[in-house]
């Protein structure tokens, strides 16, 4: 019995020296597919921010419709120093004043606020220029007429779905740029007459002036 079970102990133990063996070849030969690389920004000098556009434009890149906005805003909150990561900051307010489609006043609301923030992440980095999205976007949009308007919402792929923006930080002017990204038309009701359509793709172009200005770096 002695001897079997010597036999069992050193089976147990060949299997497993094995497997660690075989653990530690896998480990060698995959450890550059399995490792993660956080990636971290600096931030100056971060805290609360507002920025402030003048005229944005809103289009429906299907029938090139827009709503030209005179101006608009933003709310943040930074993170501030060394070693952050994404999300970078949080928008919780956003707000685009006096526009006009198809002729008639337009009123965007953001659904940015403190408990649905956007949310600024960075993707890329070079020459004092921050590229990256702000995500978790949505807005509705009412256009007013006397036949009653134009009703709808804008989110992402789909009518459920948080939409993101493209922007750009450039360190040397403390300007934000926004440009580009997945916003879709969704629930489209009313007298639109085909000039917005629910699945249309949609941007929104503004040039936000940021204040104070702000350092986004990162190694």
């Amino acid at each position: 019995m002695a001897l079997w079970g010597g036999y069992a102990m050193r089976k147990v133990l060949f299997s497993v020296l094995g497997s660690g063996v075989i653990v530690l070849a896998l480990g060698t030969g995959t450890s550059a597919v399995m490792a993660t690389t956080v990636t971290t920004w600096t931030i100056t000098p971060g805290g609360t921010v507002t920025g402030t556009a003048g005229t944005t434009v809103v289009t429906d890149t299907t029938t090139t419709t827009q709503a030209t906005c005179t101006s608009s805003t933003l709310g943040a909150t930074l993170k501030s120093g060394t070693g952050q990561t994404n999300p970078l900051g949080k928008i919780t307010s956003a707000a685009y004043n006096s526009c006009t489609a198809l002729g008639y006043a337009e009123s965007i609301t953001a659904s940015a606020s403190s408990k649905k923030p956007w949310l600024l992440r960075g993707a890329t980095y070079r020459n004092g220029v921050t590229h990256g999205t702000i995500s978790n976007v949505r807005t509705s949009f009412s256009i007013a007429s006397p036949l009653g308007g134009c009703h709808g919402i804008v989110a992402g792929t789909s009518a459920t779905a948080p939409a993101h923006i493209s922007f750009t930080y450039d360190n040397a002017t403390g300007v934000l740029t926004t440009s580009g990204g997945n916003m879709h038309a969704w629930n489209v009701t009313g007298l639109c007459n085909g000039n917005i359509n629910s699945g249309d793709p949609v941007t929104v172009v503004g040039t936000y002036t940021i204040s104070p200005g702000q350092t986004i770096t990162r190694p």
